[in-house]
């Protein structure tokens, strides 16, 4: 791994948390990812698990963490099934957890080998009712792939029919939306990183350089700084193609005049970060373009300002697009008829502003949260409004994570990444 040794006191922590949302005399299995194939003998690179990364900190392939807090043998209540290492492994692929470095990363004492999965399995499933299996029901979820955990929960409950079984995913959902301070630290880190890619790039833009040269430049800052990727597919969209709201080619050259939309956020230790920044190709804003700009600004900052405890999402949305109007009409973009006609389903404003605001972030970009239950303190959102003009050529997104605080406003990871268009012009004439 990139990332340094994380405190195992997060995952000891998740582990308790969750262990006290089940019922009693009832198990919990969580699977690490595959390996995704490509073709021949090429694999895409390992991406862990959340979860099982959230409750052991485990970052390795064909690994299986079991929790059964009301186990009568004290040594089967937190297990780890790993992979087994040896030196043929060792020299062929580089070393894998042994038993001490697992405890040592998660805190759990009772390691076995895979090998040993379906004996002891055997076990402690006589001695439990129910079983809890890991489904994916995030709310963006589209999933046509088999997964590890699918096929791991089919063997499980054609091998145990009678016992009951229960979801791990609600419980999840409520306690990964909430941070610790150690994933809010990590989550900085990631912020602070691609802060570093994002002032490297504003001396490097000018008039004739490609979209991918500029995502070329942000992962040599990210790799150097211990990310070892994006945290998302990059966005780098100049000119009109900012208009496309998912724009992944940045396969075009960026020209005198235009705007760059840039979407890219560093990942670290697995938490994502999530930045929006528009600047001028040209090192210097038109004022149509600064005044669409600011406008975003100013939604973005009064957006800010409404998350606090107990905000609920959809609300906060509608009150968004207030603010969203407004500015909207005094660019000119829409007049009083049009707001008077609007239709309540699909807003005015919603021609140039066609997303949402805020989502959930931490190891996803959209990470878990429930929508319908209000905001609570350590929640970290992104704040991410953007006005769309393909008529005019260009489109602007300004984007910052925050954390929501108990008291006050949130606080912003990403403030000292710079944004405002003056700053931005400073920097890239210097």
């Amino acid at each position: 791994m990139k990332y340094h040794p994380i405190n195992n006191r997060l995952f000891i922590k998740n582990r308790k948390n969750f262990t006290s949302n089940m019922t009693p005399k009832s198990l919990a299995v969580f699977n690490s990812n595959d390996i995704y194939p490509i073709s021949a003998d090429s694999t895409m690179p390992f991406e862990q698990h959340r979860d099982i990364f959230y409750l052991s900190g485990v970052d390795q392939e064909e690994s299986i963490l079991v929790l059964f807090p009301d186990c009568p043998n004290e040594k089967h209540r937190e297990i780890l099934f790993l992979k087994e290492t040896n030196e043929h492994i060792a020299i062929w692929e580089g070393e894998k957890l042994t038993k001490e470095k697992a405890f040592e990363t998660s805190g759990i004492k009772t390691v076995y080998w895979l090998q040993d999965m379906e004996k002891i399995m055997f076990e402690i499933m006589t001695q439990c009712d129910t079983v809890y299996i890991n489904t994916n029901e995030h709310y963006r979820a589209n999933v046509e792939t088999e997964t590890r955990e699918d096929r791991f929960t089919k063997w499980l409950k054609e091998k145990y029919p009678a016992h009951t079984v229960a979801k791990s995913n609600p419980i999840l959902q409520r306690l990964r939306s909430v941070k610790d301070t150690i994933e809010i630290d990590l989550i900085q880190q990631a912020c602070d990183i691609t802060e570093k890619g994002f002032r490297r790039i504003l001396n490097f833009v000018k008039p004739g350089v490609w979209e991918y040269e500029i995502e070329a430049e942000f992962m040599h800052e990210f790799l150097r700084n211990r990310s070892k990727k994006f945290a998302y597919t990059p966005i780098v969209a100049s000119g009109n193609n900012a208009n496309v709201l998912h724009y992944i080619e940045n396969n075009q050259q960026c020209k005198a005049g235009d705007l760059i939309l840039m979407d890219i956020g560093a990942e670290y230790a697995n938490y994502s970060s999530d930045m929006t920044r528009s600047v001028p190709v040209s090192g210097k804003f038109t004022p149509r373009q600064k005044d669409v700009y600011n406008a975003v600004n100013r939604v973005k900052n009064e957006a800010t300002k409404m998350l606090t405890p107990g905000t609920i999402w959809a609300d906060y949305h509608v009150e968004v697009g207030k603010v969203m109007t407004s500015e909207l009409l005094g660019l000119g973009l829409l007049d009083k008829n049009d707001v008077q006609n609007e239709n309540s389903e699909w807003p005015a404003y919603k021609k140039y502003f066609m997303h949402g605001t805020s989502h959930h972030m931490g190891l996803d970009t959209h990470d878990y949260g429930i929508l319908t239950e209000p905001m609570q303190a350590n929640m970290v959102f992104t704040v991410e409004p953007g006005i769309y003009i393909p008529d005019e050529g260009f489109g602007i997104r300004l984007e910052d994570d925050v954390v929501i605080q108990e008291n006050g406003a949130p606080f912003n990871l990403m403030r000292h990444i710079p944004i405002e268009a003056d700053e931005i012009e400073t920097i890239m004439n210097s």
